[in-house]
């Protein structure tokens, strides 16, 4: 399904992307699911996510705004997975929070009416992506990658965009959903975590 979203990003075919796009997150909720039979902030997230993908298809800035709304959410369910999980190193969260700062300074005069939202968005997603690395390294590049796809966004919205600016912003969020995904349902979920209240199991 992924590959097939990107051939239709790479054609711009809205066609292909409608009937691809949609299914990328539920596909992963899926798994998750499978792997951990129960309802995390994780899965909340990726539902978000699926409303996030169907609001970007279409067309105009109050779409773009929903969007970014729905992922908003995708980010502070994710955040809050993953503080629950383990606390992530002080000097990640500086550094997200110093690229998030020097990020939205850089582009803030670009932005117009959309700095306000972009920058209480980015906020959350900078802390999703330092959160993430007290989760495990492959959750730390997913949060990595899921801030490089928006950072994308954020140009291109600034006017700065590369040749396949489209096809690189897909290709790292659908990269940066598959390890946060992979990478959560690999790691002990926190109940698992805590000591039994009798104490350690008797050979």
């Amino acid at each position: 399904m992924a590959l097939v979203e990107l051939v239709g990003v790479a054609l711009d075919s809205a066609a292909v992307q409608w009937a691809a796009k949609p299914l990328l997150a539920p596909l992963l909720l899926a798994y998750l699911w499978d792997r951990r039979r129960r309802v995390d902030p994780v899965a909340v997230g990726l539902v978000a996510a699926t409303a996030g993908d169907v609001a970007l298809l279409v067309p105009g800035q109050a779409a773009f705004l929903a969007g970014m709304g729905c992922f908003l959410v995708t980010q502070l369910a994710f955040l809050t997975a993953f503080v629950r999980h383990r606390r992530p190193p002080t000097p990640a969260v500086l550094a997200y929070v110093a690229l998030w700062a020097v990020a939205n300074a850089l582009l803030w005069g670009a932005l117009g009416p959309l700095r306000l939202p972009v920058l209480g968005y980015s906020l959350a997603l900078s802390l999703m992506a330092a959160a993430a690395t007290g989760v495990s390294r492959r959750v730390a590049v997913g949060g990595a990658l899921f801030l490089g796809s928006d950072l994308l966004i954020g140009l291109g919205a600034a006017g700065v965009q590369a040749p396949g600016h489209g096809l690189l912003v897909m290709a790292t969020y659908i990269a940066a959903l598959l390890l946060i995904t992979t990478g959560w349902a690999a790691a002990p979920a926190i109940a698992d975590r805590r000591p039994s209240p009798v104490g350690p199991a008797l050979a």
